[in-house]
This record gives C-alpha cells, sequence and structure tokens, in this order.
C-alpha cells in the first residue's frame, strides 16, 4: 500500500471516529454552532484539531503496545513518554504523518499498581482478550479498522464492578465500560480570530455560552515555559447499560482546546506567519494531569 493510500485510510478511520464521538458528546455540536453564530469560524471544517486522546487498560494483549500499532502503520511517530504517579498511568504522545492531521495522545492504566481486589475486576473482563486483537485486523482496511475501535472487547460491565473500580481509579471505571471511544478532541484556539484567539479568553467565550469548564488546577492549564495552555469541558453524562439492563448516567467524553504560543526562535514573526513547526510541540504532564479530571465525578457533579 502506498503512503497516500495509507494517508486515505487514515482519513477514513479519524472520520469514523470523530462521528460517534459527536454522536455521544452534543457539547462539540453546540460549540460548533456558538462558534459559527459568532463569526469564529465560516464551517465546520476550518476548525483545526490539535489532537485526539484514547484511554487504554495496561494489561497483556492490550494498553499502549497494542493500540499504538494501528497508528504507527498510518505513519505517526511515538514521542514523548509521561507518567502520572498519582493517577497511576502511562502515556506516548503521536507525530502525525501530515501537518493538517491531529496529534494523538495514548494513555494507559498501570494495573498492577492498583489493589488486588480492583485487579482482579479488570482481569475478570479483559481476560477475555486472549491475544492482541490488532492481528487480527487488516489496517489497510479503514472500514475494519472503525469498526474494532468501536466495538466491545470484552463483556458489559455490572455496575457493581463499575463503582467499585471508581472507587480506588475513575480512569479504571470509565475504560472498563467506554473501552477505546474517544476522549476527547481538541479545538485549537491560536488560529482563531483576535479576541478568541488565547484560552483564556475563548473559555470567557464558552461560560458566556453555558458551558461547564474542568476547573482542577484551575479552569486554564498552563505549562511552566508558558508556551502550552489548556482547557476543556466536563465530560458529559450517558446513559449506560450495564450487565442485566441496569441503566445508570455516568461520565462520557469531553471537548479539549489548546493554544500554542510561538518557540522564542519564532516569536518575532507576525501571526499570519506562524505555522505549525514554529509553535510549542508535544504536551505537559502537569496540564495532562488535570485534565485527566474532566471526566471525574469531582468535575461532572457540577454540571448540574
Amino acid at each position: 500500500m502506498t503512503t497516500i493510500d495509507r494517508l486515505t485510510t487514515l482519513e477514513q478511520v479519524l472520520d469514523g471516529l470523530m462521528r460517534r464521538y459527536q454522536e455521544r458528546v452534543p457539547d462539540v455540536g453546540k460549540i460548533i454552532a456558538a462558534m459559527l453564530a459568532e463569526g469564529l469560524i465560516t464551517a465546520p471544517e476550518q476548525i483545526e484539531n490539535d489532537h485526539i486522546a484514547f484511554r487504554t487498560m495496561g494489561v497483556p494483549q492490550l494498553g499502549i503496545a497494542s493500540l499504538e500499532r494501528i497508528f504507527l502503520h498510518y505513519g505517526y511517530e511515538r514521542r514523548d513518554a509521561y507518567h502520572f504517579e498519582g493517577k497511576k498511568l502511562n502515556a506516548f504522545w503521536y507525530h502525525p504523518p501530515r501537518v493538517d492531521l491531529p496529534r494523538i495522545f495514548i494513555s494507559e492504566l498501570r494495573v498492577s499498581d492498583l489493589s488486588p481486589e480492583a485487579q482482579a475486576i479488570i482481569h475478570s473482563y479483559t481476560d477475555e482478550v486472549t491475544h492482541d486483537p490488532v492481528d487480527d485486523l487488516d489496517l489497510d482496511d479503514g472500514s475494519q479498522v472503525d469498526a474494532f475501535l468501536h466495538k466491545s472487547l470484552w463483556h458489559l460491565p455490572t455496575w457493581a464492578d463499575y463503582c467499585r473500580l471508581a472507587e480506588e481509579s475513575e480512569y479504571a471505571a470509565w475504560v472498563i465500560y467506554n473501552r477505546y471511544y474517544l476522549n476527547h478532541f481538541t479545538v485549537t484556539i491560536h488560529n482563531l480570530p483576535t479576541g478568541y484567539d488565547t484560552i483564556p479568553t475563548f473559555n470567557a467565550f464558552l461560560e458566556q455560552h453555558g458551558f461547564k469548564l474542568n476547573d482542577a488546577g484551575g479552569k486554564v492549564k498552563i505549562s511552566p515555559d508558558g508556551t502550552l495552555l489548556q482547557s476543556s469541558t466536563v465530560a458529559e453524562m450517558i446513559e449506560a447499560t450495564f450487565a442485566g439492563g441496569e441503566k445508570h448516567a455516568i461520565s462520557g467524553s469531553y471537548v479539549e482546546f489548546a493554544e500554542r504560543r510561538p518557540l522564542e526562535a519564532y516569536a518575532h514573526l507576525p501571526a499570519h506567519e506562524l505555522r505549525r513547526e514554529h509553535r510549542r510541540e508535544g504536551f505537559e504532564a502537569g496540564n495532562a494531569d488535570k485534565i485527566f479530571e474532566s471526566t471525574y465525578s469531582d468535575q461532572t457533579g457540577r454540571r448540574g
């Protein structure tokens, strides 16, 4: 398969992810509508997607080692590693094969760091996956990959198991139900019109339109060097059906926003000359640590 063919397949996979994500997260459509109404954009396609993110279980046959294979196949390159000690998570980000495509951020739960009880609950589900499921995929078949990213990998969890995991790791509870569903996509802020092109000003725009923002660590998350600013909505609640048909509202996905400021060597350039490579790359562990909490009950409980 040629590079062009692989990029075409990748676009099919990304389109499938975004289509289902938008169906699950009504805030996406509402934010786009508000941006259109206020003239920030004239078409949804003008929104630059900074990155998308996945959550995984760090167990044999799954986790980062499995999921990343899909995107490495399409030309993504693994970059920096991140570790979140308090949340018991590891992560990598992946550089896209084309400048207009989103970065990818994949995290995994260090399951072996949890209590024996929590580990046993997780393995009661993930042990159904007896070999790396990506081995069974034709990665050149976009529809097949798209379907895989939205299918069940294990049997439907019980509400009791979900709640027990949430007591110890809300990340674990999220993954045991949501699996590979897109955790968030990210609106690039710095390319928007003046007055909306910084995280503080865009946050004000969002709040004026009634969107609830994640305030863990402050509504604006700032890297120590001041060049990466991020914020996010509080995850929307979805009606989830658990084993036995039991239904409960749980955290779904959310929307993130990123402002990447120019690197010092390019700070003198006028805004219209700044390109992606002139701006801060990668991620910041301190920012990401608080963004994770967009799905946590301390935040979702504020949606009212």
